[in-house]
């Protein structure tokens, strides 16, 4: 089966996330939406339909991964093809159409189409042209999947995701010894990949789920890990660390403290105390010392989330912050219940941060400036030369690109 990845309309309710990536880039349970998509679709051809600014991204980092044919941006063929948005949630395998059909939301906006329509482009996505609009008339058809429309829904869904990939991860890990120097509850849920480090009295407590632990990840001694939970290759979780359940912990993350019901990104750091709770947080991110998020209103109300002058209701009655890539905050920094910060921001106040911060801003208690790009490059090549990753023209496009174009998506 062809299938054709596509983004949409509506990229600026991911933001800041889906600033610095496609959409099927954001990550749930063990990887991304686009490693369940693949999994569960299991096209034999694959087309990504993205913003240009992000041609050159997939083709560096995502077609070397990827197994089956992939291209991207490019026109629909002869052959039927089965088109699905980026923000979808796959948990289970979806049943194949043969017809043409069509998903569609409130407000018109295309979800998912099986469809043979030669000639159809993503500019026809983007622009909402008749040809694309014409998909709208097909029958309509069960969505199979669910669709994101802010990044809590992913915090919200994120157990689920992880009971899901925790079937897979099964295959490849190996068998944890019962007479090692740690505790476990449900040691058949324990799943650990080779070259893991646990060290002494740590527990690990997988009574309501699975607890995944990738290659070359420490585990410092007396840490406490609760399932459903997973915790990345060559991650590092430091001594007396608590991971509770709902927790999705990138590679190469540096994580300290209590952690919640969170997501955090590959290559971020949380290496101290401090607590984070229901929150998603971008790659390359630093989180000072005492580094606190509040996730629960006073007067146990739901929470709102601004973005810029809108106010959207997230139904959520735990939420803490929502922080994009290369953000980071000075030690002791107090983050509100439902915080946005966006791309590349750096917080350094006394005081309780503001519920919104725009991205590229420097916050100190003088007040918000501009964060200068070639400062925010500089700081970006010292952080990928630690991690022993190479600063890429691509990497660079894609920052300058959210300097000029963010804070347009962040007051919509």
């Amino acid at each position: 089966m062809h299938v054709v990845i596509f983004e949409g309309s509506r990229l600026d309710a991911l933001a800041p996330l889906s600033l610095s990536r496609p959409t099927f880039a954001l990550g749930a349970g063990t990887g991304t939406l686009l490693d369940k998509q693949l999994r569960f679709l299991n096209p034999t051809r694959l087309t990504l339909w993205v913003r240009p600014l992000f041609v050159d991204w997939c083709k560096q980092h995502l077609i070397p991964k990827i197994k089956v044919p992939t291209t991207v941006n490019t026109p629909l063929d002869d052959e039927m093809a089965l088109l699905t948005t980026g923000r979808t949630l796959y948990l289970t395998r979806m049943e194949q159409p043969h017809d043409e059909c069509v998903v569609v939301e409130e407000g018109e906006l295309i979800r998912k189409a099986m469809v043979k329509r030669p000639g159809l482009t993503p500019e026809d996505v983007w622009k909402r042209t008749d040809k694309w609009l014409a998909l709208l008339k097909l029958p309509h058809t069960m969505p199979q999947a669910r669709f994101i429309d802010h990044p809590w829904d992913l915090i919200s869904w994120n157990e689920e995701a992880l009971m899901v990939d925790s079937i897979a991860w099964r295959e490849k890990a190996k068998q944890v010894p019962e007479d090692a120097a740690y505790d476990m509850v449900n040691p058949e849920d324990v799943l650990v990949e080779e070259g893991a480090k646990i060290q002494p009295s740590c527990v690990l407590d997988a009574d309501k789920g699975p607890i995944m632990i990738g290659k070359g990840a420490t585990i410092g001694a007396n840490s406490v890990i609760q399932g459903p939970c997973y915790i990345g290759q060559y991650a590092t979780i430091s001594p007396l660390a608590i991971i509770r359940p709902g927790t999705s912990i990138g590679p190469v993350c540096k994580i300290g403290g209590e952690v919640a019901n969170s997501i955090v990104y590959g290559n971020s750091n949380k290496a101290h105390e401090g607590y984070l709770g229901d929150s998603y947080i971008g790659k390359w991110v630093n989180l000072g010392a005492g580094t606190i998020t509040s996730n629960l209103k006073n007067t146990y109300g739901e929470i709102d989330m601004q973005i810029g002058e809108k106010v959207i209701p997230t139904k959520r009655r735990f939420l803490g912050s929502i922080i994009g890539d290369h953000t980071k905050t000075a030690i002791g920094t107090r983050l509100t219940t439902g915080c946005y910060v966006g791309f590349n921001c750096m917080l350094a106040t006394a005081g309780l941060t503001p519920k919104f911060v725009p991205s590229f801003t420097f916050l100190t208690d003088k007040g918000a400036e501009r964060f200068d790009i070639e400062k925010a490059i500089e700081v970006a090549k010292h952080v990928f030369s630690r991690r022993n990753r190479q600063w890429t023209d691509a990497e660079e496009k894609i920052m300058r690109h959210i300097a000029e174009t963010a804070r347009d998506q962040e007051v919509v």
